[in-house]
């Protein structure tokens, strides 16, 4: 019987948990491949079955065009490639159906059978190849591999991927793929998880930067979410995704896999490649609509070397070595059409440097490109402490179909905006999400919006003027103030402990980030000095 989905995310964590034990050593890196790999499978076989299921009865249904009482013309219509295709379902060999490993589950060599069956689908559909992951034949899922291939093909076969009763808003796969994938991402850490972004977070820049039609990029693209999120965004607003064009760029060949699964099973399609976006830029003639990103905190050794003092992405000056966060930020700039917008995530740090960092950043907002600053809460993210916030940057704002906003630049402080899910980890709800979004939408002027106004401790707009008094330091608690508190102070005594302790811990944190900082900085100055 077929395991039913639900809300509240039991699925999820019962198949998490039961696939967890099959994993014995192996590092959740590894594992992933092959974990991932198997629910696209399944989930490509339950479409089929459908579809299938669906030919079969219109088969059979007089008032259909594909009525007969033929039987061999009934296996025909069963078998014909294109009616599987028309319906952007991959059509499947019989011996790569879910329902023929489950009867040869018990075999030594199921491995080499999934490995087969990878092949032949391939085969059969060109657009996947090189896409489906391989190596089953010779996993170390466990002391047992085919044991272990064994209880991973009984655990899934419990489940229907396909959304019941025509409910076409329930993507039973797309919740269990994402929940894996954070799930790796916490038990992981930087291995396992260096490729998610928490859905919270993508959902909000998604939202802000409205991608209703147009080309849209992720120079750092891991596992897709940025993309499904844009396909959900605009499907909610009764909008087309024929009218967008994905394109991307990622590292890891498995996790440029896993995207591409991740898309496929979306009825997406994007131009996806693999490389070092810095030093093997893929899309060199690309100008995007949008960006949407959230490239490596802080990253280190980057390749400075390596690139041309004549690289026309890095007019704003040349970062240092030792990070590239504002490497990052002018790829994407370089990367956006004369109207372009980008949302990305960045360490906290990336509001405050000073040496060539600020040099850089001050450069970028005297030619007018920064929109707007997102101050967000900590521990949000799954594999690093890292206090972040999101850069929102526009090329432009003074042609908006709203308004002209040159010269203006919105800060929002939302470090209070969030939900406790546990002592190390916290969430944007939907309610915060929507607060940050309509502030943005009230300064830009969209229809429909509120009037917008600067709240105390919230948000504020400040010219370049305003930002160059502050040394072109862009941290929002600079602009927007402290909000006046109520001197009556009736917070129970162990709970205002209990968040005096915590904040005093997350400003540790951040005391070591910048600490950190101002050490590399140090050096970057010796080194110059040199």
């Amino acid at each position: 019987m077929a395991i039913a989905g639900n809300s509240d995310g039991e699925l999820e964590k019962k198949l998490w948990e039961t696939a967890e034990k099959l994993r014995g050593p192996v590092d959740p890196s590894e594992y992933k491949d092959f974990a991932l790999g198997l629910l696209f499978l399944k989930s490509m076989s339950d479409s089929f079955e459908a579809r299938r299921q669906e030919l079969e009865e219109k088969t059979r249904d007089e008032d259909s065009r594909y009525y007969t009482e033929d039987e061999h013309e009934r296996q025909y219509i069963l078998t014909d490639k294109d009616e599987y295709k028309s319906e952007n379902v991959f059509y499947l060999p019989e011996e790569t159906r879910w329902q023929y490993f489950v009867d040869n589950a018990t075999d030594p060599q199921i491995g080499k059978k999934i490995d087969d069956a990878m092949r032949a689908i391939e085969e059969e559909n060109p657009r996947l190849k090189g896409i489906l992951p391989k190596g089953y034949s010779r996993s170390s899922l466990s002391d047992n591999s085919s044991d272990a291939l064994e209880e991973l093909i009984n655990l899934f076969a419990e489940i229907n991927m396909e959304a019941e009763n025509g409910d076409q808003d329930e993507d039973i796969f797309g919740r269990i793929y994402e929940y894996f994938i954070k799930q790796f991402a916490m038990e992981g850490g930087q291995k396992g998880g260096e490729f998610y972004t928490p859905k919270s977070v993508v959902e909000l820049m998604v939202e802000i930067l409205e991608p209703y039609e147009g080309r849209i990029f992720d120079p750092f693209s891991g596992s897709g979410g940025m993309f499904v999120q844009s396909q959900k965004f605009i499907e909610s607003h009764g909008g087309d995704t024929d009218k967008i064009s994905i394109y991307g760029q990622e590292i890891k060949e498995s996790t440029l896999q896993i995207s591409k699964m991740n898309l496929y099973l979306r009825g997406l399609d994007g131009n996806i490649k693999q490389g070092d976006s810095i030093l093997n830029d893929q899309h060199k003639g690309l100008e995007a609509d949008y960006i949407i990103t959230n490239p490596p905190f802080n990253m280190s050794e980057w390749g400075k070397d390596s690139i041309a003092d004549d690289d026309p992405r890095f007019k704003y000056g040349m970062p240092p070595s030792n990070n590239a966060n504002y490497a990052f930020i002018q790829h994407m700039i370089h990367h956006l059409n004369d109207t372009g917008m980008a949302a990305t995530v960045m360490a906290n740090g990336a509001m405050s440097a000073q040496s060539k960092q600020g040099e850089i950043r001050k450069e970028i907002i005297k030619n007018d490109l920064l929109d707007a600053v997102i101050a967000l809460p900590g521990e949000l993210f799954y594999t690093t402490s890292i206090p972040a916030c999101i850069f929102i940057l526009s090329k432009g704002k003074s042609e908006d179909e709203y308004r002209d906003r040159s010269g203006e630049t919105l800060f929002i402080d939302a470090r209070d905006k969030y939900n406790e899910i546990s002592s190390t980890l916290n969430r944007l709800s939907g309610d915060h999400i929507g607060e940050i979004v309509e502030t943005i939408r009230a300064y830009r002027g969209e229809e429909d919006a509120e009037n917008y106004e600067d709240v105390t401790g919230f948000c504020a707009i400040a010219d370049i003027d305003g930002i160059e008094e502050h040394n072109w330091v862009i941290t929002p608690g600079r602009y927007v103030g402290i909000p006046e508190t109520n001197n009556e102070d009736d917070e129970p005594f162990q709970i205002k402990i209990d968040r005096l302790t915590s904040e005093l811990s997350k400003q540790f944190d951040e005391s070591e980030s910048l600490k950190r900082e101002i050490q590399e900085n140090l050096e970057e100055i010796d080194h110059n000095a040199n």
